[in-house]
């Protein structure tokens, strides 16, 4: 990011940066696609009943997502920081809206399914952009503080979204999800309109397309197969091979990636043990959580016998922790360093994942909030 160039580029006159402007609008956008990942999921019975999707179909409404925004992050990243991040995420919450506001009218789970798939390619565009977009507008001295807010956002988006979603689900049916994704993408693009500033990084060299097609298949082979291996085993011969095929793809990825002159992502940045202990901890953090929120709330509405309100009401504490733990967290970093609370929150993540491992049908709600809270502190 260092050496953005930020400019007006509309052709009118230069704003004024508003950097607590800037900041609202791209954690706004950042939560609309978060959001997105995990509100569904509270909706998933009504989505059975009146698209008659059977229960391979209703994985994939929810997956479809995840996949597609996984496999196309880093390629729109690039895009992003190439072009200009400010029409990356005009165009990432364009589509996203509009895409959105498709699947409201639709009846059949298959096309249910490519919209969802759409709005992954949309969201790979928006939730780089968000990130770059707050340390090219950021002084240095600020970062810290603003980066955390929006990794609080990041964070509790997605169990503020089930929240908005079983409280619409309350009232209407399951499109009121994707009109409230349509309604927030419509905002954050007006934000982004009034008050983001354009910054990119322009360079002549060439976009490495190859590396893009690389980690776009090696992704998506290994993500589809990690997805797909409940329904045919983890030992199955299908599984198997596909995250070994997912794997070589990777690895051919990396092997290409250290012979290019521009590559899409440089293998040699990892040497740098803290830029890759926080990258696999970032990672990592994320996998446990968007898996723990896809079973817990199947867990709350499936065996308690929660309503969908209840269900995402139930996961309020992780949420009521997360955001201060987010906001003092560059406080105790500036005092302690990086490396305590660090190591303080990872080891609050683990206690959280492992006391939610001991539910049971008959478990009481208050060992749901034993692992709820410190799970969102450390995250």
């Amino acid at each position: 990011m260092t050496g953005a160039i930020i400019s007006d580029q509309t052709g009118g006159p230069v704003r004024t940066l508003r950097p607590g402007a800037v900041l609202a609008v791209t954690c706004l956008a950042l939560a609309t696609v978060v959001s997105a990942m995990a509100s569904l999921s509270v909706a998933l019975p009504d989505v059975a009943r009146e698209t008659h999707a059977n229960q391979t179909q209703l994985s994939w409404i929810i997956d479809s997502y995840s996949l597609i925004f996984a496999s196309f992050l880093l390629f729109a990243a690039t895009l992003g920081d190439r072009f200009g991040r400010r029409k990356a995420l005009l165009g990432g919450v364009a589509v996203f809206g509009g895409v959105s506001l498709a699947a409201t009218f639709t009846t059949e789970p298959g096309v249910l399914i490519a919209l969802r798939a759409v709005l992954g390619v949309a969201a790979a565009f928006v939730m780089p952009a968000t990130l770059s977009t707050i340390t090219s507008t950021f002084p240095r001295a600020q970062q810290a503080r603003a980066i955390s807010i929006w990794a609080g956002v990041a964070g509790a988006s997605a169990a503020l979204g089930l929240l908005a979603s079983g409280l619409l689900l309350e009232a209407w049916s399951w499109r009121s999800v994707f009109w409230l994704n349509a309604v927030m993408a419509a905002v954050a693009f007006v934000g982004t309109y009034l008050f983001v500033p354009e910054s990119a990084q322009p360079g002549r060299q060439r976009i490495d397309v190859t590396g893009a097609v690389l980690t776009v298949a090696g992704l998506g082979v290994l993500v589809y197969s990690v997805i797909e291996a409940p329904e045919h085993g983890w030992g199955s011969t299908r599984t198997l091979s596909g995250i070994a095929i997912g794997l070589a793809v990777l690895v051919a990825f990396v092997a290409w990636e250290l012979r290019h002159p521009h590559p899409l992502l440089d293998p040699r940045l990892f040497r740098n043990k803290l830029f890759a202990a926080g990258s696999i901890s970032t990672t990592l953090q994320f996998f446990a959580f968007f898996g723990f929120i896809f079973v817990t709330m199947q867990y709350l509405q499936l065996v308690r016998g929660d309503s969908a309100l209840m269900a995402a009401v139930s996961v309020l504490p992780m949420s009521a922790a997360m955001i201060p733990s987010a906001r003092l967290s560059p406080l105790l970093v500036a005092r302690r360093g990086i490396r305590a609370p660090w190591t303080v929150g990872l080891v609050l993540v683990t206690t959280g994942l492992a006391v939610l491992a001991q539910l049971d049908a008959g478990s009481s709600y208050w060992l749901v909030v034993g692992g709820l809270l410190p799970l969102g502190a450390g995250m």
